[in-house]
């Protein structure tokens, strides 16, 4: 169950630095309009992530038989390259790249407008909620490599998500955008270690 938790909090993490930017984002609004914020941060981020990860289960579990051999390096490649991918953009990423962080997408800049409007919009939820969870998608393929219940990993991934979400809108009204990089960094962090024991324990 601490092995299911701990990836369940290092994939929030990717939504969790986006509701904290879209909290800092909601400063000046109403509390109403940030409990709407963060209902919809919940349901949207929370959705995606429990829905990706089981696909790539399913896209996995097709391939295992051919991959037997290979297929703890192939995991825990994924699950470092993933981390590794998170440390990368909070450590070296440029300025200009940096400016919000935790919101990289390729349509970003639409969203991030969209964010600052009054009324939510669900298109730009979905687009993030897409967007934060393709990564869970490629981790998904190395549930087949740890003992758990893949199902009942997925659902423990969306409510952690939903409520790191709900949470983090919260966080980002009170203290901004500096606890986004924190969160990526310690996801990052620990998708590597999960990586490694695959890897090397099994």
């Amino acid at each position: 169950m601490i092995e299911v938790l701990l990836l369940a909090i290092a994939l929030a993490m990717d939504a969790f630095a986006v509701a904290i930017g879209l909290g800092a984002k909601s400063q000046q609004q109403s509390p109403r309009y940030t409990l709407r914020l963060a209902i919809y941060a919940a349901l949207y981020f929370g959705i995606a992530q429990g829905v990706m990860p089981l696909i790539g289960y399913l896209l996995g579990a097709a391939l295992l038989g051919w991959l037997a051999a290979a297929a703890p390096w192939i995991g825990g490649f994924i699950l470092i390259g993933l981390g590794s991918k998170m440390l990368y953009e909070v450590f070296l990423a440029d300025e200009e790249e940096t400016v919000d962080k935790g919101l990289r997408v390729n349509n970003e800049a639409a969203a991030i407008n969209d964010s600052r409007k009054k009324n939510i919009s669900h298109r730009t939820m979905f687009t993030l909620a897409i967007a934060t969870s393709i990564d869970a998608m490629a981790a998904g393929f190395t549930l087949n490599l740890l003992a758990l219940n893949a199902w009942l990993t997925c659902v423990i991934i969306a409510i952690v998500t939903a409520v790191f979400s709900a949470i983090g809108i919260y966080l980002g009204k009170k203290s901004g955008t500096y606890l986004e990089d924190k969160a990526e960094a310690l996801g990052g962090f620990v998708l590597i270690l999960i990586g490694l024991k695959v890897m090397f324990v099994g």
